[in-house]
C-alpha cells in the first residue's frame, strides 16, 4: 500500500526543494510554477487518479456477470496512466485490480506474461492482453454494454 505513494511523495518533495531554491534566488513566480508542475505530476502518478481497485477474484466474478474488461495495473506505471487517461470517463466501467494490493492479481499478471509483472494487462472474456491500445479497450467496453 505504501509503495504506491512513494513516487507521488518524492515528486512533491523534489518540487518543494526546487521551489524553495527558486524563492531564495528571488524568482517566486517560477517557484510557484515549478511546484504546480510537480504537484500535477504527483497527482497523475498517484492511486487517486484511478477508480477504486477491487480484488482479482471479485473482478472476475463481476466481469462474468457484466462482461466488462478487467485491467490489472499498478501505481506509477506510465502505460497504466496512459490507458486511464485515454479511457476518460469510461474508465469507471472497467474493473481495476491493483496488483500491488492484491496478490491474486499479481499472480494472474505473472501467469499471463511469462512470469513478468507487465502492466497494464487487460482481461477480456478470460483472455489476457498485455498493454493493449486504449482505443481497442474502449471498443471492448462498447461491446459489453
Amino acid at each position: 500500500m505504501m509503495r504506491a505513494w512513494i513516487l507521488p511523495v518524492l515528486l512533491v518533495l523534489y518540487g518543494s526543494v526546487l521551489a524553495a531554491g527558486l524563492i531564495f534566488m528571488g524568482t517566486p513566480g517560477a517557484a510557484a510554477a515549478v511546484l504546480l508542475v510537480f504537484i500535477l505530476l504527483a497527482g497523475v502518478n498517484s492511486p487517486l487518479m484511478f477508480p477504486r481497485p477491487i480484488g482479482a477474484l471479485e473482478a472476475q466474478r463481476r466481469s462474468a456477470v457484466d462482461g466488462r474488461p478487467i485491467v490489472l495495473w499498478r501505481p506509477g506505471c506510465t502505460y497504466c496512466v496512459r490507458l486511464r487517461i485515454r479511457l476518460g470517463r469510461s474508465a469507471r466501467q472497467v474493473h481495476w485490480v491493483d496488483i500491488w494490493r492484491d496478490p491474486a492479481g499479481a499472480a494472474e499478471v505473472r501467469s499471463a506474461n511469462d512470469g513478468n509483472e507487465t502492466v497494464p494487462t487487460v482481461i477480456v472474456a478470460g483472455q489476457p492482453y498485455t498493454n493493449p491500445d486504449p482505443a481497442w479497450v474502449r471498443k471492448q467496453l462498447s461491446r459489453s454494454a
